[in-house]
């Protein structure tokens, strides 16, 4: 049985095809006054990957954030066919709202092939079901965020998803301290999905901008925008996708920063199955600002 949230996910990232190669999506209230970047990034590789030829997956996407998404508005996509070649096919997309470009990705699909095989092992990890769930972690701690309300934005954002933290994440870390710029979090929809590999490579494009820059907070014992420590935008944004994968079953999401600089951080992930396959390598780079008094 599909969770009505995830429901409401999945519709919206069920595209509009209003041209050959163009579609509009629609878009919805996020967290902060923005498009959320994982819901852009999904529907450009919704909007890419209809315009493949049958039989070839996703293998990478290249993305970046150009401009604030308004919430209120449909997004329309427009897919530039850049290359099919025999084994690979290019696509760019264009994100448009208001006449103006909010989001540029390039996307590369691939025919499977055997190959060399080999991957990073999988780091340790607690089990998933011995965490907490999001609202067992997040209720107790309401009256810790300067506006109690950003508990209930937060867990409705996540609704769709089931995003279990092995570690106190930042906004309920600030002020205890810098520790380890590392952070893992498993996660998986809350309802089954269908066999589409398209689909379950989207999905967890979804979820990849949700947490990739938290351990450049920790980093620095920082709580992120949800306690008004920093402010933060996603900038550029790249995945790899190595091995099939189904984002209805656990994926462990280990994220750690090698730097921050510039008023920028950068995070790098790799994505594995339970079972310790490497699925998914992910680089983000946000910005990352101290709000001046």
């Amino acid at each position: 049985m599909t969770h009505h949230a995830l429901q409401s996910l999945l519709d919206l990232l069920d595209l509009e095809r209003i041209e050959q190669d163009i579609f509009r999506g629609a878009s919805r209230p996020a967290v902060v006054p923005r498009v959320f970047g994982g819901q852009v990034a999904a529907q450009a590789l919704v909007a890419a990957g209809r315009t493949v030829p049958e039989g070839r997956d996703a293998h990478s996407l290249h993305a970046y954030f150009l401009r604030m998404g308004d919430p209120g508005a449909p997004i329309v996509y427009q897919v530039d066919r850049i290359r099919d070649g025999r084994s690979f096919t290019t696509r760019r997309v264009v994100a448009v709202q208001h006449g103006q470009p909010i989001f540029h990705l390039s996307a590369s699909f691939q025919t499977y092939e055997d190959g060399l095989e080999h991957q990073e092992p999988m780091p340790p990890a607690p089990d998933p079901e011995s965490l907490p769930t999001g609202e067992e972690l997040l209720l107790p701690h309401r009256d810790r965020f300067p506006d109690p309300s950003v508990v209930d934005r937060l867990l409705e954002a996540r609704a769709a998803v089931d995003l279990r933290y092995a570690d106190a994440p930042p906004f309920l870390a600030a002020g205890a301290g810098p520790r380890e710029p590392r952070s893992q979090v498993w996660f998986r929809t809350n309802g089954k999905l269908a066999d589409d590999p398209l689909l379950h490579v989207c999905l967890a494009t979804y979820v990849s901008d949700m947490t990739l820059l938290d351990s450049v907070l920790l980093a620095h014992g920082r709580g992120g925008w949800a306690v008004g420590d920093v402010v933060g935008a996603s900038l550029d944004h790249a995945m790899w996708f190595h091995r099939p994968f189904r984002a209805d079953e656990w994926l462990l999401y280990d994220q750690q920063s090698p730097s921050a600089s510039g008023g920028r951080g950068l995070g790098t992930a790799r994505i594995y199955t339970q079972d310790g396959r490497l699925a998914v390598s992910v680089i983000q780079e946000g910005v990352v600002r101290v709000p001046r008094d």
